[in-house]
């Protein structure tokens, strides 16, 4: 148990401020030890350098902030030996990123996946084991949800039928086109098949009021489907809000799983 462990964050947008509303319903907000946000944004305990964030003291710190920030603040925070927690996954679509931070975690941080937002990954790892040989991922969204992503330019969100698939490939190839719209898919390839051999299909449906994923799995275990249906976020209706309370329920008491356990340099390549 790690409660009131110090912690940082990255970003305070839609998901940040519901990380400090999850600390805030536990009583544990002075565990928040400073959140970085750019020059000119407001956020508690705000600071606007990673060197400030380090200079804070956490130990763990929440990426809240998508791909670039991953991309400009994880590494040194890996190399001052501090763990993150990448909400943003779907930034590992990328071999060379993903290897820098393999590199990084020499100076003693994890770079680390948060589970508890996507059921059935411990299923999933275990089938890998076991044997593992189809795995697909669904997203279906409401077609408001995909308002504002790199869906628009394919898909007409006023479409009449009840559900419209507009994607169907690799989670890499999906992770390239749709970044913002892929964090999971990614997250269950990196569990999973791996980047070319897992499918994902994304899906704009009028059959659901919010988010709804679904992971289907077959192999020499047997065979299963999950389904998560969780509501959107109050700011943000692209992604979970049940993705904040996982970040911050693995930060206090552990479970999130070390990304270099899961993908060595050859695994997704």
């Amino acid at each position: 148990m790690r409660r009131n462990l110090p912690l940082g964050m990255i970003g305070f947008g839609a998901m940040g401020r519901e990380v400090m509303t999850a600390l805030l319903k536990l009583g544990e907000t002075a565990a928040m030890q400073a959140v970085l946000v750019r020059p000119g944004r407001e956020a508690p305990h705000a600071v606007h350098d990673v060197q400030a964030l380090i200079a804070a003291g956490p130990r763990v710190v929440l990426e809240c902030a998508g791909h670039s920030a991953v991309r400009e603040f994880v590494v040194p925070l890996l190399r001052a030996g501090i763990d993150v927690i990448v909400s943003s996954v779907g930034a590992l679509a990328d071999d060379e990123l993903r290897d820098e931070l393999l590199d990084a975690e020499q100076g003693g941080g994890r770079a680390l996946l948060p589970a508890g937002a996507i059921a059935g990954l411990d299923g999933l790892l275990a089938a890998r084991l076991a044997g593992l040989d189809e795995v697909t991922y669904t997203s279906f969204k409401p077609p408001h949800a995909w308002r504002g992503t790199a869906a628009e330019q394919v898909l007409d969100l006023n479409h009449s039928e009840p559900e419209r698939e507009f994607f169907a490939g690799s989670a890499r190839a999906a992770a390239l086109a749709y970044p913002k719209n892929v964090n999971v898919g990614v997250a269950i390839a990196l569990v999973g098949l791996g980047m070319d051999a897992t499918r994902v299909r994304l899906v704009s449906s009028r059959n659901v009021t919010d988010p709804l994923g679904r992971i289907e799995a077959h192999g020499a275990f047997g065979h299963f489907r999950f389904d998560i249906f969780a509501r959107a976020a109050a700011d943000n209706p692209k992604t979970s809000a049940l993705t904040a309370y996982s970040i911050v329920q693995c930060a206090r008491l552990g479970g999130a799983y070390p990304i270099s356990g899961l993908c060595q340099r050859s695994t997704l390549a």
